[in-house]
């Protein structure tokens, strides 16, 4: 197994060189507490309601500030020079309510991200250049997505019921990159960016 998944991170760095492309996304990760509450959340959910899809993995739980999408390997220097001139103080943060897209056809369960706001209009604002910026910015957290559930009223009766509350200072945001593999995506970072 060790060897399949070798081979094939070797294949996918090879595809990247290649294709000269890489999915790209900028993004706040989260503190080890806050990590915790929304792994007792989704227990809660898991142990109360039978979906399928899954849980998002706890290496996985972040604030995406900005999808870039596929982007030419040779402009992320480009977007690195232009994130490192963003200037803020570090901000206080907090998660609370718990949501859901798509209440008809329910597909991702979230967590409201409060107090990147300006964060992310900074974000916006420095790469206007290269990509159209945010229409609507939810500030969340994905926790679980949903192929089918039957029980769907009762669910979004139950998420209303439940909160994260959980604070904490973001003094730092990433540029990832995204590499889909059979197993799931594996986020990994391209640059760490420190908020004064």
């Amino acid at each position: 197994m060790f060897l399949l998944n070798y081979r094939f991170y070797i294949s996918f760095d090879l595809w990247e060189m290649r294709n000269g492309m890489v999915r790209c996304f900028i993004a706040i990760d989260l503190p080890r507490n806050a990590v915790k509450e929304i792994k007792n959340v989704q227990k809660l959910i898991g142990k109360k309601f039978i979906f399928t899809g899954k849980f998002t993995q706890e290496e996985n739980l972040h604030l995406t500030l900005k999808f870039l999408g596929d982007i030419i390997i040779d402009k992320i220097e480009e977007i690195k020079e232009k994130l490192k001139r963003i200037k803020l103080e570090s901000f206080n943060a907090s998660l609370n309510k718990i949501g859901i897209f798509s209440k008809r056809f329910p597909k991702i369960i979230w967590v409201k991200f409060n107090g990147a706001e300006e964060l992310q209009k900074e974000i916006d604002n420095s790469l206007k250049d290269l990509f159209e910026p945010e229409n609507r910015f939810m500030s969340h957290v994905t926790i679980a997505r949903i192929k089918h559930i039957k029980e769907k009223k009762e669910l979004i009766e139950y998420l209303k019921s439940l909160k994260c509350k959980e604070e904490f200072i973001v003094d730092k945001f990433y540029l990832k990159k995204s590499e889909l593999l059979p197993e799931g995506p594996v986020y990994k970072i391209v640059k760490e960016f420190e908020l004064n």
